[in-house]
């Protein structure tokens, strides 16, 4: 069961400055070096081999305004965290909204990234959220097109791409593995509710720290 803890709060309050080795590498560098595996329920796990601790799972709606602020304030210091061994983060593709058009614009979204091969999953990611549709609730959204033509930006070479996307032949697996959420995005660590602090990413790096993890020297 899933717990909002607010001494994690008070922990990041307390503790000192954590400074990184190897912090003059570029996010966007280091965690093309990060392995990224899919999981049987569409989750993508970013991880460095042998990292198994501490564990941030993810919850994002393609379509939901406040994810794609999340993306933008944290994104790079997960990668990096990733990168340099202190994190094993998992990333979970959902469909929050019940109402249309946004419902239907988010699993035409889900269900394309699924059809992209992890290794170019990421670059995906950040197409997505350069293009979600405005304002938020506009009809036809992440249209096919769109997300074809995403995915060539984005580098995807893989056979049968657009005909997936386009086929939307991954949509029926993205509902069935879609959990029950009462929002996004929703991010755990160590399945402790973050709730604002996820927003913070020096407060974010500083939580981790103290949960310990491997870390790699760069």
């Amino acid at each position: 069961m899933i717990k909002r803890v607010a001494v994690v709060v008070v922990a990041v309050a307390v503790m000192a400055t954590v400074f990184w080795a190897g912090g003059d590498k570029a996010p966007d560098q280091a965690q093309a070096q990060t392995p990224i595996t899919r999981q049987a329920d569409g989750s993508l796990v970013l991880a460095l081999p042998g990292v198994t601790q501490p564990v941030l799972d993810l919850y994002e709606d393609f379509d939901c305004p406040i994810c794609r602020e999340l993306h933008g304030k944290v994104n790079s210091t997960l990668l990096k965290l990733a990168a340099q061994g202190r994190l094993k983060v998992v990333f979970h593709p959902v469909t929050i909204f019940a109402d249309e058009p946004m419902r239907s614009n988010s699993i035409r979204a889900a269900a394309a990234a699924r059809c992209v091969p992890a290794e170019s999953w990421l670059a995906y990611r950040e197409q997505l959220y350069g293009m979600q549709p405005e304002p938020h609730g506009t009809a036809s959204g992440f249209t096919l097109d769109e997300l074809v033509a995403a995915g060539q930006k984005a580098g995807v070479r893989a056979t049968g791409f657009d005909s997936c996307v386009r086929g939307q032949e991954r949509a029926a697996g993205h509902l069935k593995d879609n959990p029950q959420l009462e929002g996004t995005p929703t991010v755990l660590l160590n399945g402790q509710m973050l709730g604002d602090l996820a927003f913070d990413p020096n407060a974010l790096e500083q939580v981790v720290a103290q949960l310990g993890g491997t870390y790699l020297e760069s």
